[in-house]
């Protein structure tokens, strides 16, 4: 059947200026897309982060017009044409399944009827550490039992004050810690903080190296100081045999996996499937997209044997969002199910 694609350009404002261990940013850029076929419509999201998305930019545009112009082509070979803009590949997925279903949902399942609500964890962004500290407990008292915290692009010191404050009023049962560290330790530094950030009772660190040095991670990984998260790691591996390849010799105890850097939805699949062969656990986390693929993405995870955590909190973090399909009740992300009555 023809297809009709359009893509129109966002920019989306941050109500504060986020900060990472990459640095700050005051807006996020990203196109919606348009499928229409059959007099039926289909909506994503192309969502890439500057710095970290793997996109060709220089490429980009002209691709989007190209797919414009044929868009049977690039539909009808998703997975093989666009493997170097994972991005378009995650919003042209996206809007198809929102195409298959009507323009509705995307993954239609109890999570959509709102039988239930996907338990997440709560993220404090990088501040002040007063200010941290000040929306850790806020995030608790929320009804959060699982609380995300970048480390390494702050003074070590004060990081290590504020998860021992945290862990003064509430001990590991009550709450799982998750570290970010975005790559920022070295071979230097890694084990031993790592060490002294192990006696917090921590479930997890992401990325506590730079991506691409595999022997240095695998190291890390091998200590089982604090079980090890992959998340830019596998950003830009696309084959199958690689992906295979990378979490046999790493051997993390997670992955981290975000479509909208890694390819879309069944490229996540692919790492799934892989994780569980190989006895690693993962969880699925938003990477600064619109509530157009926050929906889409919770919908997916929804279809899932979930069974911790996940990173879907990321909703209000724009004061020109477009209408949210989810909100957040007690830790956990519930389905508007009166959306489309």
């Amino acid at each position: 059947m023809p297809y009709q694609v359009t893509f129109n350009p966002y920019c989306l404002k941050f109500k504060f200026t986020a900060r990472t261990s990459r640095g700050v940013m005051n807006e996020k850029r990203g196109y919606f897309v348009t499928v229409i076929s059959n007099k039926q419509k289909g909506t994503g999201e192309c969502s890439f982060i500057e710095g970290l998305s793997c996109d060709r930019f220089e490429h980009y545009e002209s691709t989007l017009k190209d797919i414009e112009k044929q868009p049977d082509f690039y539909i009808e070979n998703l997975h093989r044409s666009l493997i170097q803009f994972p991005s378009i590949r995650f919003g042209l997925e996206m809007a198809l399944c929102h195409l298959q279903h009507n323009g509705q949902y995307y993954f239609p399942n109890l999570f959509t009827e709102g039988a239930y609500g996907i338990p997440i964890n709560g993220l404090v962004w990088m501040n002040d550490i007063e200010d941290m500290l000040r929306e850790a407990f806020e995030k608790i008292e929320a009804g959060f039992r699982c609380i995300k915290i970048k480390v390494g692009a702050l003074d070590f010191k004060s990081e290590v004050s504020l998860l021992e404050k945290i862990r003064n009023h509430y001990n590991e049962e009550k709450v799982e810690i998750r570290l970010d560290a975005n790559g920022a330790f070295n071979a230097h530094n890694v084990f031993n903080n790592l060490k002294i950030l192990s006696s917090f009772h921590i479930h997890s660190i992401e990325q506590p190296v730079k991506p691409g040095q595999y022997d240095l991670m695998r190291e890390v990984c091998a200590s089982g100081i604090i079980p090890v998260a992959l998340d830019e790691e596998l950003i830009g591996i696309h084959d199958t045999a690689r992906k295979s390849e990378v979490l046999k010799y790493l051997k993390p105890s997670y992955i981290v996996l975000k479509p909208s850097l890694l390819g879309g939805f069944m490229s996540c699949d692919e790492w799934i499937a892989l994780a569980e062969k190989f006895g690693i656990g993962w969880w699925a986390t938003s990477a600064l997209e619109s509530n157009i693929g926050l929906s889409a993405i919770a919908q997916w995870v929804a279809c899932k044997n979930i069974s911790i955590p996940q990173g879907l909190g990321t909703g209000g973090l724009y004061e020109n969002n477009v209408p949210a399909e989810t909100f957040i009740k007690d830790g956990a992300l519930w389905f508007k199910k009166d959306k489309v009555d």
